[in-house]
């Protein structure tokens, strides 16, 4: 944002001008009073005119009108006009032009929205709680503890007795709230020591309830109590049993055997960090170090581009490698999961000595949705029992959560038979145990809050977190295995 100039003793003509050039100048402009939602301005919504000697401005939508007289100009930038305006009561108070195509202005509008809703999620807190103080409501961000500005959160305070409570903007990520949500409930436990924090409460817009609904079922009821609620457009809420929504959004289709002839894939697969993936469709990915240079579903023409490829693997191995001395270089920074996903499977043994090399299967069952900033690997051991691998090179506080919802969907197939039957594994006689969930990442690229949130999944879910070394792209090494919520030593 510019540097605002202040602009005081202005006349109201001087105003007038300076507000008709401002919102001529806007490429998206919208009207903001504190606590109020944001309006939008088009040509044929608002008004600025003389009314006797004052200046007023006038702006309305399908559900209000808005009557104001502009009494001076505080502030301007490029991105915001800030007016002292006259309310009802010959009140003085704020009113913002902002341009929401600029980036201060859309900042201004985003924390608009964010404090408007927190006012609806502190009246919904009021009448579903209305015997408990809220000692506290907030939507300002805590980078300290890892809490999001997006979701506003409170605590609840009876006698003794606390309730964290965190509800999701109808615009907002539902499959973010929990995440912060458990942190928010884990924060509010350090902090108030003399407090028994029971448990949190979690509102979502209606339709939004079943990814929070699917988690709880598998979060350790005898470590928190958590409640889950609905709310309208009208503000009407609903108290939603997560026992109600066991039907996944999941799909698992059929596996079918690549039919490719090694034969014709010896010559490309000699070239150093080139391989062949099968998938489970019957085709197959062409890659370097994790990079898709082609899907292919028959020998067809690969003759004919092997002197491509091999040219191509050639400038790859430049930039594309664990020895390269650019690591700047795109080629060698992008898609770090990838590159990990060609590391564990090369090396699944490193990972856990019991996995079994063949088969492993990438993004089994599919996600509706698409990318999910984490890959994922599904394996078996030698008994028997499947592996969901989850793998992330960064830090990602939604790891944990992120790698329970496909946890949940491999579960989901094991328990109705339908890996065998849609044929994965075969020869291999799944355990119906319930999967075991492998997080792997390099050692110092798990979030501060892993533990946190992996101290309220259920024991039914058998979490492992495997750190690796920090020069992982050079070969594995494992740092650390750590089960549950346990820390390093």
């Amino acid at each position: 944002m510019l540097p605002a100039e202040r602009v005081d003793g202005r006349s109201a003509e001087d105003i007038r001008a300076a507000i008709e050039s401002f919102l001529k100048n806007c490429r998206q402009p919208a009207l903001l009073e504190p606590g109020e939602e944001l309006l939008p301005l088009r040509s044929d919504n608002y008004a600025l005119q003389f009314r006797g000697s004052r200046l007023v401005l006038e702006a309305w939508d399908q559900t209000r009108n808005l009557t104001r007289r502009i009494a001076n100009i505080r502030a301007s930038s490029a991105a915001r006009l800030e007016l002292t305006v006259e309310r009802f009561g010959r009140r003085e108070g704020q009113m913002f032009l902002l341009d929401l195509a600029r980036r201060a202005g859309a900042e201004a509008g985003k924390r608009s929205g964010r404090l408007v809703f927190r006012e609806r999620f502190r009246l919904f807190l009021r009448r579903q709680f209305p015997e408990w103080t809220l000692a506290e409501v907030s939507a300002e961000a805590n980078l300290e503890h890892s809490l999001s500005p997006a979701f506003p959160r409170a605590f609840l305070r009876h006698g003794q007795h606390g309730w964290a409570a965190i509800a999701c903007p109808p615009d907002a990520d539902s499959g973010a709230v929990l995440s912060f949500g458990l942190i928010w409930l884990s924060y509010l436990r350090k902090r108030e020591r003399r407090i028994s924090i029971e448990g949190l409460a979690i509102y979502v817009g209606q339709g939004q309830e079943q990814a929070a609904a699917l988690r709880l079922l598998c979060l350790d009821p005898t470590v928190a109590r958590f409640e889950l609620f609905t709310y309208s457009t009208e503000d009407f809420l609903g108290r939603v049993d997560p026992q109600d929504h066991g039907n996944l959004d999941t799909r698992l289709d059929v596996c079918r055997h690549a039919s490719l002839h090694l034969k014709h894939w010896r010559e490309v697969l000699t070239l150093p960090g080139v391989e062949l993936i099968p998938k489970h469709d019957g085709k197959a990915s062409l890659r370097f170090r994790g990079l898709e240079l082609a899907e292919l579903g028959s020998e067809e023409g690969l003759q004919d581009s092997f002197d491509e490829i091999r040219s191509l693997a050639g400038e790859l191995e430049q930039a594309r490698s664990p020895l390269a001395t650019d690591r700047d270089n795109p080629l060698y920074r992008g898609y770090p999961e990838a590159w990990l996903e060609s590391q564990v499977r090369t090396d699944i043994e490193t990972i856990d000595a019991t996995l079994l090399r063949d088969p492993i299967y990438g993004q089994v069952p599919a996600f509706a949705g698409g990318e999910r900033g984490i890959l994922d690997l599904l394996c078996v051991d030698r008994a028997g029992r499947l592996a969901v691998l989850e793998l992330k090179a960064s830090a990602d506080l939604h790891l944990p959560l992120q790698a329970l919802d496909y946890w949940i969907r491999v579960k989901w197939h094991l328990d109705r038979g339908e890996f065998a039957a849609c044929g994965y594994f075969p020869g291999i006689a799944l355990r119906p145990d319930p999967p075991r969930l492998l997080l792997v990442s390099p050692s110092l690229d798990f979030h501060p809050t892993t533990e946190a949130l992996l101290s309220f999944f259920s024991p039914n879910v058998a979490v492992e977190r495997i750190g690796l070394g920090v020069e992982w792209r050079k070969g594995l090494q494992v740092m650390f295995r750590l089960r549950g919520a346990e820390r390093p030593r």
